[in-house]
């Protein structure tokens, strides 16, 4: 992902947030036969205040991406969305896209099996544990016997980043009266409305705000 100056993503708590908010990633790395993507859940490392994640693979996805062996990338995507010309008033211009995104590049570290269900585990209450009725991974109809059939299917990661780009492109290069049409257009009933995307286009405008006042 090519920075822009004007686009760019660089506090660590923000990023944990987008992260934190868009867990299914595609994970990308150079195999025997060339470019080779996965998608999967990849979830912070709650043990860790800075990027580091953890995550894992079915197999033989591992044996695909030669993980542990060789350099991976982690993409997130945060909101996303189409904004339209007419939006910026009568003046020349064209469409485009605003979005935010996190890539995180590093060499994984392989989980051990207790490591790999631990996050397992953790994975199955993040998302589980807001329906009304949990049916939590340790709990029946499952026994230790078919939970443990399930980790051996899968191979953990855990990823310190050596390389961070995150961006949010999000019309800070407008003025801040255009970027209020937008926000406006993006959280009205239009075909194109997308209050996730105003969402993070305000909090664009308040982290320039703080950084220039």
């Amino acid at each position: 992902m090519r920075q822009n100056p004007s686009f760019t993503l660089a506090d660590v708590g923000e990023m944990r947030r987008v992260i934190d908010a868009n867990p299914w990633a595609t994970i990308v790395s150079v195999g025997a036969d060339g470019l080779v993507s996965s998608h999967y859940v990849v979830l912070l490392d709650v043990d860790r205040d800075d990027l580091t994640v953890v995550g894992h693979v079915g197999r033989p996805d591992d044996l695909i991406h030669g993980l542990g062996d060789g350099e991976l990338l982690i993409v997130f995507q945060g909101p996303h969305g189409y904004i339209s010309p007419g939006w910026y008033g009568d003046v020349p211009a064209v469409p485009t896209w605003n979005y935010v995104a996190v890539h995180l590049a590093g060499v994984p570290e392989i989980l051990s099996e207790e490591e790999n269900l631990a996050v397992l585990d953790r994975l199955v209450d993040r998302f589980e544990g807001q329906m009304p009725e949990p049916r939590r991974m340790w709990e029946r109809p499952n026994d230790p016997a078919f939970v443990a059939r399930l980790a051996a299917g899968t191979v953990g990661f855990r990823l310190t980043p050596t390389r961070v780009v995150a961006k949010r492109k999000l019309s800070q290069n407008k003025a801040p009266e255009v970027v209020e049409t937008v926000v406006a257009e993006l959280e009205g009933d239009g075909p194109y409305a997308h209050p996730a995307l105003a969402q993070e286009m305000r909090r664009a405008q308040r982290a320039r705000t703080r950084t220039s006042s």
